[in-house]
């Protein structure tokens, strides 16, 4: 499964920390944004809720049928940076974009070589959708950064 929810940037150490907030019995959405909020510096439930679904594209927390709950697992950089390549929807298509590319990339020229991986559905629910993924596609470089697959150079993203 592919998860869309990206959430800003943070550092590795951030993502540690937020999955320990969760609790390992299963608690409600409602519960665990509360604990994130309570224990981490997220400002709002909303933002919570992004990092709960992007903690469980990295394999890190999990859905049950009496809510979410983290897993008893380390968050080793090697397995976050195939968890994020393998499950958060782009990752794995920003990053072959840089791939194939032959010097750094600015956001702006990774973004128009990805946007035909934008599916139809998204570009008709919302009318800035072009900005939306434009962005999107940043926080996916940054991630990339973080979970050392990619280098930012000068401004702009190569492979790492």
């Amino acid at each position: 499964m592919k998860f869309k929810i990206v959430p800003e940037p943070r550092d590795a150490a951030f993502v540690a920390e937020a999955q320990r907030a969760l609790p390992l019995v299963p608690g409600s959405e409602n519960d665990c944004c509360a604990r994130l909020v309570e224990r981490t510096d997220l400002a709002a439930r909303e933002v919570a809720r992004e990092w709960i679904t992007f903690l469980r594209a990295l394999g890190l927390a999990e859905e049950t049928e009496s809510g979410y709950r983290r897993l008893r697992r380390d968050p080793a950089s090697d397995d976050l940076a195939a968890a994020f390549r393998e499950h958060v929807f782009g990752a794995d298509a920003v990053l072959g974009v840089l791939d194939t590319a032959d010097e750094p990339l600015g956001v702006e020229a990774v973004y128009e070589r990805f946007r035909e991986e934008v599916p139809n559905w998204e570009r008709y629910r919302r009318a800035d959708w072009d900005e939306e993924w434009r962005k999107r596609v940043e926080r996916l470089l940054d991630w990339a950064v973080v979970f050392d697959l990619a280098e930012r150079v000068d401004g702009a993203y190569r492979i790492c």
